[in-house]
């Protein structure tokens, strides 16, 4: 029996192939995929420089809706025909994909398989940097660049739900009417508009959630209040930034920030467990769920791909079967 998946070539392209249906360990269930999220890392997997973890599947694709089509002797939680999402280290953009029984949550009824194939990584990545790393509090502000990107649309829904006033950059200014209307207090075009003085000018912010680093670093200590925290999770913009370091001192500040990928297993259960304590309740009632901007099938990935490296896209693309 064959699995067909997306995979990289020596050339960077992607070509669907097949590979053998992955083994089902003790710990791992196998869901039959409905649908897979496109995320930022999938291209940085194909230009070489963020390569699967050891022991991942080397097929694209880091969180999947579906259902179970067969379970390991020590899964109790799970049973085979169940509705699931999953974060996965890899294999997602796949007819079947195994995931370690710690990073599976039920699907709720208030999500469609699109919608949940488009929840894990950015709910997981938004938890743990934001809430977690970033200690956002009652009455705190938060501060999301790429406003309108996966991660942007899930920050925003996320705290605004939770009652935070939420500020971000995008980069037109449709985009930026876009990310107001889904839930940012205040949104300025990076492009045109001096965010870091203008967010001083409203008061500053707790916590920044920053995907760009380089030159971006020293504007968002900036505009932090004290004691406020720095949360990096990409570099688009460069890995090296120049700081003020008697301004971090002066105004107590903090700057942290995370990977989530190749974290062990143990780690993303106990994530996984804050994720659904903490945001289940809001999904359950229909508060919460992932913005998806494009929903292609699987046999289109190139095309979500080229939609997210054009910027266009706003919110999560997903693939289905």
């Amino acid at each position: 029996m064959q699995n067909n998946a997306w995979f990289v070539g020596d050339d960077q392209s992607i070509a669907w192939r097949e590979a053998p249906v992955p083994e089902v360990g003790a710990d791992d269930v196998l869901i039959d995929v409905r649908a897979a999220g496109v995320n930022r890392p999938d291209l940085l997997q194909r230009m070489g420089v963020y390569p699967p973890p050891p022991g991942a599947s080397e097929a694209l694709g880091l969180e999947v809706a579906g259902t179970i089509s067969a379970i390991g002797s020590a899964v109790t939680r799970f049973s085979i025909g169940e509705r699931v999402m999953a974060l996965v280290p890899g294999g997602g953009y796949a007819e079947q994909c195994r995931a370690d029984q710690g990073s599976v949550m039920p699907l709720p009824q208030t999500l469609s398989f699109e919608e949940g194939a488009a929840f894990p990584e950015t709910a997981f990545t938004v938890w743990t940097n934001t809430f977690e790393a970033g200690g956002l509090a009652h009455g705190e502000r938060l501060f999301v660049h790429g406003a309108t990107s996966g991660i942007g649309t899930m920050a925003a829904a996320i705290a605004s739900a939770m009652g935070h006033e939420v500020f971000g950059t995008a980069g037109t200014d449709s985009k930026v009417k876009a990310a107001e209307e889904l839930g940012f207090t205040k949104v300025w075009n990076y492009k045109t508009e001096d965010w870091s003085e203008a967010m001083q000018g409203h008061g500053g912010v707790d916590v920044a959630l920053d995907m760009v680093g380089g030159d971006y670093v020293p504007r968002n200590l900036a505009m932090l209040r004290d004691g406020g925290r720095h949360v990096s999770i990409a570099f688009q913009a460069g890995l090296e930034a120049q700081v003020n370091i008697m301004a971090i001192m002066r105004k107590r500040l903090t700057l942290t920030g995370s990977t989530l990928r190749a974290r062990p297993n143990a780690e993303k259960a106990r994530l996984r467990g804050a994720v659904e304590s903490s945001l289940f309740p809001l999904v359950s009632i229909g508060k919460l769920k992932p913005h998806i901007g494009l929903s292609l099938p699987m046999s289109e990935a190139e095309k979500a791909h080229d939609a997210m490296r054009s910027g266009a896209l706003i919110g999560k693309a997903v693939l289905t079967r």
